[in-house]
């Protein structure tokens, strides 16, 4: 963190102008920074936190990349990338890559799911009903192997 005269300050926001100005509540913002996404430029001796205009450009990139469902840890290694002076782009494409083959399985694998569903709802379509009275909750669950 940096020093900075009395004067300086009114250039600064605290956390909770910052929460206002990003729509971010004020504990994921602390979260945020306890995992080294956001740096406040100073810290009081009162233990307040006081943020340069650039954090809230940093909160809306955090923002804009966990729409893309980036993980934090994942938006961790772009911004230390990009604080090592390194361009970040070839890592989020790869990182983006990764991403579009993990759905790929996914949808695959919902996909399986899904006509599992469908063939038992096929198979059970027009079954008895199960006696109110009997010992088993539903036969229809209990019969799934």
């Amino acid at each position: 963190m940096k020093e900075f005269e009395t004067e300086s300050l009114e250039h600064l926001l605290k956390i909770g102008e910052l929460a206002k100005q990003t729509g971010v509540a004020v504990g994921a913002l602390r979260y945020y920074e306890s995992l080294g996404l956001l740096e406040p430029a100073l810290r009081s001796s009162s233990g307040y936190r006081y943020y340069t205009a650039d954090a809230a450009r940093q909160v809306q990139f955090i923002k804009k990349a966990q729409r893309l469902n980036f993980s934090l840890q994942e938006i961790h290694q772009i911004l230390v990338s990009r604080h090592q002076g390194v361009t970040a782009c070839p890592l989020v494409q790869d990182l983006l890559s990764r991403k579009i083959d993990f759905v790929e399985e996914e949808i695959q694998r919902m996909s399986a799911f899904k006509a599992e569903l469908e063939a038992y709802q096929k198979l059970w379509t027009n079954r008895a009903l199960d006696n109110p009275d009997g010992e088993q909750l539903c036969s229809l669950i209990e019969g799934v192997q």
